[in-house]
């Protein structure tokens, strides 16, 4: 692995990598600053961006920036660079989420990668191949080699991932439906989504959200835990289809539930994604019974379960889903 010289281009491309990291509804909710005579970068949160209705405490927020600054450090490995992570280092700056010192290895060190720098190198392709997907899968299940991987991915990260029994699962997918009524009871509850989706002609120049052509086909049958993004408004040629009848998914557990357990599980949320497609596994989130307290209080499994769930996960085999918008690198990074 060669060090290249860390001037504003690869700043840039550092950047760029952090940013195709998932958050809800692909709001971005990220700004990056580099301090440039102390090679540190800095993540810090952007509250413009927040969900007022469905977010109000800021979780979801962090866990993007958090799966962002995962990125950061995978594509910092690739670069040859080592990555030295502080999170909320200045108290007294809530928004600011993460320092990153950028340390370089010079070559006439002969520095060898560390094993922990190599395995974070190797997830880089991964980074602009995953895609969310909100297609059908395979009913087929999930190798417990590859879901054993997957949980060392979360708990590098100081996470834990668990795979849901049939009766835990059932309850999961009841609770998703619960939040769907909900919504549909109360049509303020789609005010953030609804502020986050680009149909007709915007969404082939937006540089955020969700754009119609990311939607996927609307669910005719089956039991797969999807957020229909176009509620009732018309998509043209989306049709409909049977989506799995035996869905696969995963819970992400942290032990707490502050700031700081928000950003490790972004990046255990990430990590587990990289891993999941070099696994050629395709992957959704489904956030919507978390997003309300009692319902996300009966996600956790009551007989296994530790901590708190951050995100339940859609994995399975079948098509990637399409890239969805990110913001110019120009828009979200200054440097000084």
């Amino acid at each position: 692995m060669t060090t290249r010289e860390l001037d504003t281009k690869t700043v840039a491309d550092l950047v760029a990598d952090a940013t195709a990291a998932p958050s809800m509804h692909n709001a971005q909710p990220w700004r990056f600053r580099f301090v440039t005579d102390e090679r540190v970068l800095l993540l810090r949160a952007d509250l413009d961006r927040a969900m007022r209705r469905t977010d109000p405490t800021h979780r979801a927020l962090h866990i993007g920036c958090g799966a962002a600054l995962f990125n950061l450090r995978v594509a910092a490995a690739h670069a040859g660079l080592s990555p030295l992570v502080r999170l909320l280092p200045d108290p007294g700056d809530p928004r600011l989420l993460a320092a990153v010192q950028l340390a370089a290895a010079h070559p006439e060190d002969h520095k060898v990668p560390t094993v922990d720098e190599q395995d974070l190198a190797r997830l880089y392709p991964a980074i602009h191949q995953r895609h969310t997907s909100r297609y059908p899968f395979d009913d087929r299940d999930v190798p417990d080699d590859v879901r054993a991987r997957l949980r060392v991915a979360a708990a590098r990260e100081d996470a834990e991932l668990t795979f849901p029994g049939a009766w835990h699962l059932d309850t999961v997918l009841e609770l998703v439906r619960d939040a769907e009524s909900r919504d549909i009871l109360d049509p303020g509850g789609r005010e953030d989504l609804e502020r986050w989706t680009r149909l007709g002609p915007e969404a082939d120049i937006a540089t955020d959200g969700v754009p119609e052509y990311a939607f996927g086909p609307r669910r005719r049958d089956g039991r797969a835990p999807l957020r229909d993004f176009a509620g009732r408004r018309p998509v043209a040629d989306r049709g409909s289809t049977t989506f799995e009848s035996s869905p696969h998914l995963a819970l992400l557990y942290t032990r707490g539930d502050g700031l700081l357990d928000w950003l490790r599980a972004g990046q255990a949320l990430e990590h587990v994604l990289l891993e999941a497609t070099t696994a050629g596994l395709a992957g959704a989130l489904t956030s919507h019974p978390l997003e309300n307290d009692d319902l996300r209080t009966l996600v956790r499994d009551p007989v296994s379960g530790r901590g708190y769930v951050q995100m339940v996960l859609r994995l399975g085999y079948g098509p990637h889903g399409p890239a969805t918008p990110r913001r110019p690198v120009r828009d979200v990074l200054d440097i000084t």
